[in-house]
């Protein structure tokens, strides 16, 4: 049956995508599935495990959001996971490789969003969450033993932002459908928190992309397919491109680096950096399978990296700070 799944994909998919039979394969070899492919499994690995669930209460940009219907972290995996989809399977790359990749890409991320990214960074020395969410996979999930994914995805995971290059053609689709889904979703958020309103927003990228969610969305979308039907690498039209760029230095100017949103952030470090200190000093109040991974200081980030942000903000009401 698994023969079948993979003649299934000789068939389907496009020479340059990643077909499962061809995998670099695990970190420990593994029986196979008689049933799913190995990138299959590696999804449902991801949805099934603990960090996965933890992303429902995870900042996205908002913090303590007044409304149910700001995204938070795992919302915004999903919307990443399903424009990568929709772009993959026009170009007949490998679907389940893309999914997998988009579903595990945020789970080492911090709570609050990437200012708990930069405060962490800041305090313990070098953290990045893609290198975070690798951990997390390969090292924290299943108490200490991994999910043991295959090459492929944790690839992908890794190498999912800040311009690093991609061994597939998958990663580079998440890679930039991840941007995709926040310049948009945050547009919207921001706009429902009252931040900006629908007429301040860069003309150029109205008029390129359009003026709403779903619009610019589709456009976005229809705009890397057509751009990379060679397969030469995934890509956008310059066009949207830069009507992409703009609306992103946008919310740089007028959400993600306000003053407003700076103090909030120098706040949280400081209570970060405080309860960081308190694990340090007190290492047995650490979760014993963190502390047998890693030195104290190592496990201290890792418990706080996987908190979500309810139970940071307990943490801190009991530390009194």
């Amino acid at each position: 049956m698994l023969k079948d799944a993979f003649e299934r994909e000789a068939v389907l998919l496009a020479p340059e995508a990643t077909h499962a039979a061809n995998s670099r394969g695990r970190r420990q070899q593994e029986t196979e599935s008689p049933v799913r492919t190995c990138f299959q499994r590696d999804r449902d690995r991801i949805i099934h495990c603990k960090s996965f669930r933890r992303l429902k209460m995870k900042t996205q940009v908002f913090i303590a959001p007044d409304g149910d219907h700001y995204r938070t972290r795992l919302t915004h995996t999903l919307e990443v996971m399903q424009i990568a989809r929709t772009i993959a399977r026009a170009l007949c790359l490998n679907e389940d490789l893309t999914e997998a990749i988009a579903l595990g890409h945020d789970l080492g991320h911090t709570p609050f969003g990437h200012a708990g990214e930069r405060a962490l960074n800041e305090i313990y020395g070098s953290f990045r969450h893609n290198e975070q969410s690798l951990r997390v996979v390969d090292v924290l999930e299943k108490e200490g033993q991994g999910l043991n994914l295959t090459f492929e995805v944790r690839d992908g995971i890794l190498h999912h932002s800040g311009g690093l290059k991609n061994l597939t053609l998958e990663g580079e689709l998440v890679q930039l459908a991840d941007r995709m889904a926040y310049v948009n979703h945050d547009t919207d958020d921001a706009m429902r928190a009252g931040l900006i309103r629908a007429g301040e927003l860069p003309q150029n990228a109205v008029a390129v992309l359009g003026a709403t969610n779903s619009k610019r969305i589709n456009a976005m979308v229809l705009s890397v397919i057509e751009a990379s039907q060679d397969l030469c690498g995934i890509r956008m039209n310059q066009r949207e491109a830069q009507a992409m760029d703009e609306l992103r230095n946008f919310l740089f100017e007028r959400v993600y680096r306000t003053p407003q949103a700076i103090r909030q952030e120098e706040i949280l470090k400081e209570k970060l950096n405080y309860a960081f200190d308190h694990f340090v000093s007190r290492p047995e109040l650490l979760p014993p399978e963190l502390l047998r991974l890693g030195d104290v200081r190592r496990a201290a980030c890792d418990y706080i990296a996987g908190m979500s942000d309810s139970y940071a903000m307990k943490l801190f009401a009991g530390l009194g700070i």
